[in-house]
């Protein structure tokens, strides 16, 4: 007789790997839900955490309404072409080719259900003799998606004394390397979590050095029109259809759609193909009535609306925040793009130990510890050289929250210093 007719428990061993923990900003958010019990994002919660924007209109900065609805047809629920809609493919390119005076063209686009599975995809299939370079401090999930696409990167250093912001020839130092080694640089830009931005010159070197020989780049611009002027590398970029630049962008940030989980990947038409090919067999497709909701996002006088709105609402935001910030005595090394303030509290406290306090309180920021994308995902035996500094998110907040924001954060801050006698 079986043990389950008997009624005995078996333990079946899982056949799925172990070796697969959440994002860095998920334990985050795991950990507050523990503390406060209730998730992130509830009413009277503080998002300081989140890496998302305002899905709403930005009324006080003329921002554009957001589509309500989107019409789908009997064609619609065919299966999605493996590379995209025809429709969103060229909304795309002409987007890039208005606003950058590039020449691309639809087959130089690849659609994915947000930019990670492009980033994922990319990384995946990176032959053997590649080596990806990644600052220390760096998107959460960067991490994750090199370790689990057995990736061979090395870290470009983040400190104080270049700014959190290396010169473009660190990432493409050959020191140690030898002649069959090809260098492909992963760089968000403007910088999640530092908001340091390349931009003009700094950027055309940059993609220069990326179409050089035995080099590439990947850049992602999720946050392209969160700076004064938005950013794109491929306005620099010579000759695409030869190179191993990929540019990857979504809907998720400028665009004010995560939810949608549309992004792309602009990239050679070789390189194209073969992320297609994946998409056949590994993918399927993106859903076409998302895909045709970006269509309406990109809409070209929309488009133009936004990126003044987005530019103007968030400089906005991130100057009176970073004000207050330093009003209080934290050090704010942020740059001048994103979303987010890159803080470093004083001697004596820890951003791990000020998360604690604020769980309690409904609020929550990201340590710096989950951007170093120098330690193991088991973090029991390594000590980040960033535990006094973290990240404050500032995407999702409504202009009219600020006073409440900082009273909130002001009052913990002050609690805790006080709790470790530091001035």
């Amino acid at each position: 007789m079986s043990s389950l007719a008997t009624g005995e428990t078996k333990q079946v061993d899982s056949m799925l790997s172990d070796e697969c923990p959440p994002m860095g900003i998920y334990e985050t958010l795991y950990k507050f839900a523990d503390s406060y019990g209730k998730f992130m994002g509830t009413e009277g919660t503080h998002p300081w955490s989140q890496g998302f924007p305002l899905t709403t209109p930005l009324e006080d900065f003329n921002g554009p309404e957001l589509p309500s609805s989107v019409d789908v047809t009997w064609e619609d629920r065919f299966y999605p072409k493996a590379w995209g809609h025809p429709l969103l493919r060229a909304a795309i390119v002409d987007y890039y080719n208005t606003h950058y005076g590039t020449n691309i063209v639809p087959e130089n686009v690849m659609i994915f259900a947000g930019g990670r599975p492009g980033i994922y995809t990319i990384l995946a299939f990176l032959k053997k003799h590649v080596q990806v370079r990644i600052g220390n401090v760096e998107w959460p999930a960067y991490l994750d998606i090199m370790t689990q696409t057995n990736t061979n990167w090395q870290v470009v250093p983040f400190t104080k004394e270049n700014n959190f912001h290396p010169p473009n020839s660190d990432y493409y130092s050959r020191e140690g390397l030898n002649a069959k080694t090809h260098i492909l640089p992963v760089i968000s830009n403007p910088s999640n979590p530092t908001g340091h931005t390349r931009a003009g010159d700094e950027l055309k070197e940059l993609m220069e050095m990326a179409e050089s020989n035995k080099n590439g780049i990947l850049l992602d611009e999720a946050y392209e029109w969160f700076h004064t002027g938005s950013v794109s590398g491929l306005q620099y970029v010579q000759d695409l259809d030869n190179s191993n630049v990929f540019i990857t962008g979504a809907c998720t940030k400028g665009l004010q759609c995560p939810g949608i989980r549309v992004g792309w990947v602009v990239a050679s038409k070789k390189n194209i193909e073969t992320m297609a090919n994946y998409s056949s067999f590994g993918m399927g497709g993106v859903s076409h009535p998302s895909q045709l909701y970006a269509v309406k996002l990109l809409e070209p006088s929309r488009v133009v609306q936004a990126k003044k709105a987005v530019e103007e609402h968030y400089n906005f935001q991130r100057e009176r925040y970073g004000a207050a910030f330093k009003k209080m005595g934290l050090t704010v090394y942020t740059g001048n793009g994103g979303f987010y303030h890159w803080l470093e509290l004083p001697e004596g406290l820890t951003s791990k130990e000020f998360n604690e306090r604020l769980f309690k309180k409904g609020a929550a920021i990201l340590c710096a510890s989950d951007c170093d994308m120098a330690r193991p995902h088991d973090k029991s035996e390594y000590t980040t050289p960033y535990e006094r500094f973290f990240r404050f998110s500032f995407g999702p907040l409504l202009p009219k929250t600020f006073d409440g924001d900082i009273a909130l954060f002001t009052e913990v801050y002050e609690a805790y210093k006080q709790e470790k006698g530091v001035q």
